[in-house]
């Protein structure tokens, strides 16, 4: 790898869609770094060797989004305790031995998103409630989980899933709870934070129909859907008063921890690298 010209990728199939590097191009930017970042398209077929070959191919690390991140976490040699625990994994770096490990870093993204924008939240969430039972929620669950949340209700379409998700085990002082996507409504009035996991809303895809009049005037409503970057769920909870979170934030906090493990900088997620992917966004959606 050359030193003066250190290079990170993002894989993935396909991989058109990405924005990381309109992301990571930034921050290069920003902080005056020689870098580069690219998107490689890598079938399933090839990612053994791809994931494999990153050195030779000058890479210092990847990203990774889908449908590779579950197996990938079966290919590095050290896992995060949170790539562990999600069996999944978006970003792969090297250690000072030349291992390769791997991280998911959608948890802290996740969080540094609520964090910034309705900061103290935890302190005043003992119930949350969780749309979704796959990888996304799954983050988000376990999210929740390290800031002791005590009670996190899961509501997903496939109960089954639901159910299987709030299987884990977990403190005396915390409880998981499924429950069917048709009795969602009766729980909203105790939720202080609801979180939409799933695609429901997102262009292209059915939308998320949820009534929100019973939730508290104190509850935060977090969509991690970017695409519209409004969706209808954020429109009706800024429309009756509600602190809102939208789902951009959480694509730009998860892409700090990787570009810090790659170019030695933690960089910061500011209003010009929001209103860049902004405007990306809108440009190839301008409907939404």
């Amino acid at each position: 790898m050359s030193a003066a010209l250190p290079k990170a990728c993002v894989i993935g199939h396909p991989i058109g869609h990405s924005r990381s590097p309109l992301i990571h191009g930034h921050w290069l930017r920003e902080n005056g770094l020689a870098g580069a970042y690219e998107k490689v398209d890598v079938p399933p077929a090839d990612l053994a060797a791809f994931v494999t070959g990153l050195t030779e191919r000058g890479y210092v690390g990847a990203n990774v989004t889908v449908p590779h991140k579950e197996a990938v976490a079966g290919q590095v040699a050290a896992l995060t305790d949170t790539a562990s625990v999600l069996g999944a994994v978006n970003t792969l770096w090297f250690d000072e031995t030349n291992r390769l490990c791997g991280d998911n870093t959608d948890v802290a993204g996740f969080l540094g998103n609520l964090d910034e924008v309705a900061p103290g939240w935890e302190a005043r969430t003992q119930v949350a409630m969780v749309l979704g039972a796959g990888g996304a929620a799954k983050a988000v669950v376990h999210a929740l989980l390290t800031r002791r949340v005590e009670r996190i209700i899961i509501a997903n379409r496939n109960f089954a899933r639901a159910q299987a998700l709030a299987a884990r085990e977990v403190s005396p002082e915390q409880r998981l709870e499924a429950v069917p996507w048709s009795e969602l409504d009766i729980h909203l009035g105790e939720v202080k934070l609801l979180v939409n996991a799933t695609s429901l809303g997102m262009h292209g895809q059915d939308p998320l129909v949820v009534d929100i009049s019973k939730l508290p005037m104190t509850a935060v409503v977090n969509d991690i859907v970017y695409v519209p970057l409004e969706t209808d769920l954020i429109a009706a909870a800024r429309a009756r008063g509600l602190l809102v979170v939208d789902g951009l934030g959480m694509l730009l906090h998860q892409a700090v921890p990787a570009f810090e493990r790659w170019f030695g900088i933690r960089p910061r997620v500011t209003p010009a690298l929001r209103t860049l992917i902004e405007g990306d966004v809108l440009r190839h959606h301008p409907r939404a």
